[in-house]
C-alpha cells in the first residue's frame, strides 16, 4: 500500500458558480469539508485560496497553504503542495469540490502496486479523483505549464500508471454548479 499524504485542492476562484463554492452548504456542511473528512488519516494539506484559508485558519486537523494566485491554475496549487512535502514520499491529490469522496475511495487508489507511479479510478474510460503520485511522479510537478495539470500527468508515457475500475461516484461527480450543491 502506498504510504502518502494527502494534498487538497481547494484554490479554485469558483468562477460558473459566482462565490465560492468550497464554502457553500452541501448536505448540511461546507463542502470543503468533506473532502478534508475522507482525507483526515492522510493528514491533509489543503492549498487553498484566500476565502478558504480564511475559513480554515487556526484548524489542527489540516495543514494551510495559501495560495494567492489561484488565476495560475491546479499547476501552481499542486507546486505548492509538492514543494511543502517531503520530496521522497507519494501524495493523493483530492479536489475540494469532490464531496463524496470516502476515506474508502482514497484507501483503495493507495492499494496501488508499488511500482506505480500514478493511480486513479476511471470508469467508462473516463478517469477520475483521488490520483496517488509517487515520488517520481512528483518530480515532474514543477515543470508543467499551468492549468489543469493531472491530465497532463495522466499523459505522460514514462510514467507508470493504474487506472483502477470503478464505480464510486465520489470519484467522478464534483460540484461545478449552484444546481449541483442540491443533489
Amino acid at each position: 500500500m502506498i504510504a502518502a499524504r494527502a494534498v487538497i485542492l481547494a484554490a479554485g476562484t469558483s468562477s460558473r458558480v459566482g462565490r465560492q463554492k468550497l464554502l457553500m452548504e452541501f448536505r448540511g456542511r461546507p463542502l470543503i469539508e468533506y473532502a478534508i473528512a475522507a482525507a483526515r488519516a492522510w493528514k491533509p494539506v489543503v492549498v487553498a485560496g484566500p476565502q478558504v484559508a480564511g475559513y480554515l485558519f487556526d484548524r489542527s486537523d489540516v495543514t494551510v497553504l495559501r495560495n494567492d494566485a489561484p488565476e495560475l491554475g491546479m499547476a501552481h496549487s499542486l507546486s505548492l503542495a509538492n514543494r511543502a512535502l517531503p520530496e521522497a514520499g507519494a501524495m493523493i491529490v483530492l479536489l475540494g469540490d469532490k464531496p463524496l469522496i470516502s476515506a474508502s475511495l482514497i484507501e483503495s487508489i493507495c492499494r496501488a502496486p508499488d511500482e506505480i507511479d500514478l493511480a486513479y479510478p476511471v470508469r467508462d474510460g473516463v478517469p477520475g479523483h483521488p490520483v496517488a503520485l509517487s515520488a517520481r511522479a512528483r518530480r515532474c510537478i514543477d515543470r508543467l505549464p499551468p492549468g489543469d495539470t493531472l491530465r497532463l500527468l495522466r499523459d505522460r508515457a514514462d510514467l507508470r500508471q493504474w487506472a483502477m475500475p470503478s464505480e464510486d461516484a465520489g470519484a467522478f461527480f464534483d460540484v461545478d454548479t449552484v444546481e449541483a450543491l442540491d443533489t
